[in-house]
């Protein structure tokens, strides 16, 4: 559907009179022009302060759910965190456990089984966290779709606080302790916090109540900037778009990390993907950690992740690394096999012409179809949506999209249409999860194709490589190369990528599927390297590339890491 001669090279625009103000403010031309094209206004947009942070009383309904745990803990009531199974899910669940017995609550968790019980706090759940006796339960990362999971809890006189980030339904759980900065009339300004950040708002806003109370001073209060490395890990691992607020969040959780400050259990697993924690980036967050602790969740269950982040014996969170370390290679293996099941189910299937892709099988494991999407999405540049069997003839789905197309509202209207194709669906704009019964695959596929056939425009489909266009060769050294790798970029705000002509002056496979090369550009050398790729480079050719800082033996050097080039020099628009 898409090979590397369709890739257009775009530039970004960025308003001029903005770029020429933050460099006024002192930012260097590069980084004035990088903030500019990336919705910075003005300097304070980019300060790392967290006294930046919108305040926690505005968020609608924080009041209430303070009150409710403040009286859970004076009357010594038990409290049940109910976790989702990724990695947002297990740091929320580790950031509330921790938290809030730093202020004397009486609290554990259950995550439920996704193979067994599905997503969210069902009846089914409710059932089973009854066992425990608890007086409240606190979802994370969940809840505010849990219209009947909510009744079923108040029905046993169990009271609910739903902590959650995801988009709410035509009907909220009939609860009063919601705390959702997307459910209707929530003033907070930041709409993408991850569940981990809502988790961790509630404990500032709990804490102050505390403090108010005469409970403890600013010295003898609990230090939640302990939790900050967890809610980084969560914040990037979930792909929220890092907005003025995630931004921060993860900065203070990158900046604890690189002192060395971090829980045991993120120490543990930057050891074991053999990374250096005093240079953690948001690359090693969203790329290696983050992939470790999905994998408990994809494969077995989510609350190995969340004992690895809650433990405080450095042994045991190494031992716990090195299972989800194993878990994660498991993963691997069953995602190359349903990839490349799925590439020629596409080849065989799937016409140019398609603005989808649905695609299933038998034999595909349902806790990797997440994975499969992103990276059929990433190819072929089309959302997508990927199956696999559930109980009872049901299959279950996980989609990602692609910019411009809201996958959670595409799925919305296709309910709306046909209300018999899903039993049940929720998630985000980029990425969402659905259940269908078998017998109606074709059916949703079709609908789902008539949907993005009406909503997706041709240029939406056209595959393109964003640039923030030339690097001067004045600004090309160790000490920016350097702050670009540890400034914090993600979903939303994308690293630098850079377009420019080069000379090849050689070229060499490297691990049967790298191309190492060196380049010359006004007769500069620059090594270069693309993953992932075997074809002859052109030559000349213009590339779009990152900079990066690679290491080795010790010695650091600037190094190009190419992510597409072109034979003759592209129409840059």
């Amino acid at each position: 559907m898409s090979t590397s001669t369709t890739v257009a090279l775009h530039r970004r625009t960025f308003n001029e009179l903005t770029s020429k103000t933050l460099e006024a403010s002192g930012f260097s031309p590069l980084f004035s022009r990088l903030y500019a094209a990336r919705g910075i206004a003005q300097p304070t947009d980019i300060e790392w302060k967290l006294s930046q942070l919108p305040s926690p009383a505005l968020l609608k309904g924080i009041d209430a759910v303070s009150e409710r745990l403040i009286q859970a803990i004076e009357q010594r009531e038990r409290i049940l965190i109910v976790a989702d199974y990724d990695a947002d899910g297990a740091t929320a669940c580790a950031v509330g456990l921790r938290g809030l017995r730093a202020m004397g609550a009486e609290v554990s968790y259950i995550v439920p089984n996704r193979f067994e019980f599905g997503y969210g706090l069902t009846p089914e759940i409710v059932a089973l966290a009854a066992k425990e006796s608890p007086k409240v339960i606190v979802t994370v990362d969940n809840g505010i779709a849990s219209v009947d999971g909510v009744a079923a809890a108040r029905a046993l006189g169990v009271d609910v606080v739903v902590t959650d980030h995801h988009l709410p339904g035509d009907t909220l759980p009939d609860t009063p302790t919601i705390v959702n900065p997307n459910q209707p009339g929530c003033p907070f300004p930041s709409k993408a916090i991850a569940g981990v950040g809502v988790m961790f708002y509630v404990l500032l806003a709990l804490r102050t109540k505390l403090r108010e109370r005469g409970v403890y001073t600013q010295d003898t209060q609990p230090d939640l900037n302990r939790l900050l490395d967890l809610v980084a890990l969560g914040t990037v691992a979930d792909v929220v778009p890092l907005d003025g607020v995630n931004r921060r969040l993860v900065e203070a959780g990158l900046r604890r990390m690189r002192e060395g400050r971090a829980n045991v259990g993120i120490n543990a697993l930057f050891e074991i993907s053999k990374r250096d924690m005093k240079k953690a980036t948001a690359y090693e967050l969203g790329f290696m950690l983050g992939p470790r602790i999905n994998a408990a969740g994809r494969l077995e269950d989510i609350s190995l992740g969340i004992e690895c982040l809650t433990t405080d014996d450095p042994a045991r969170a190494a031992e716990i690394a090195a299972e989800l370390d194993q878990l994660n290679r498991e993963r691997k293996s069953i995602e190359a096999g349903m990839r490349e099941e799925a590439d020629q189910l596409i080849t065989a299937t799937i016409t140019p012409e398609q603005r989808s892709i649905v695609v299933t099988d038998s034999t595909w494991h349902q806790g990797v179809v997440g994975i499969v999407a992103g990276r059929l999405r990433e190819a072929h540049h089309r959302p997508t949506i990927v199956f696999a069997p559930g109980d009872d003839g049901e299959l279950k789905g996980s989609g990602r999209s692609i910019p411009g197309f809201h996958l959670r509202d595409a799925l919305d209207l296709v309910s709306k249409r046909r209300p018999e194709l899903m039993r049940k669906f929720g998630g985000h704009a980029m990425a969402a999860g659905l259940t269908i019964a078998e017998v109606n695959f074709v059916a949703f596929a079709r609908e789902f194709e008539r949907v993005a056939s009406e909503l997706l425009t041709p240029d939406q489909l056209e595959q393109r490589v964003e640039s923030d266009g030339s690097f001067a060769l004045t600004e090309f050294d160790f000490e920016t190369a350097h702050a670009l790798h540890q400034h914090v970029w993600g979903q939303a705000f994308p690293p630098p990528m850079f377009d420019d002509e080069f000379t090849v002056i050689d070229s060499r496979i490297v691990a049967l599927k790298h191309t190492k090369l060196r380049l010359k550009r006004e007769g500069r050398i620059f090594d270069a390297i693309r993953f992932g790729c075997t074809d002859a480079p052109p030559q000349p050719m213009r590339a779009a590339y990152k900079v990066s800082l690679s290491e080795y033996q010790g010695n650091q050097r600037l190094e190009l890491i190419i992510e597409r080039w072109w034979p003759v020099t592209p129409n840059v628009v």
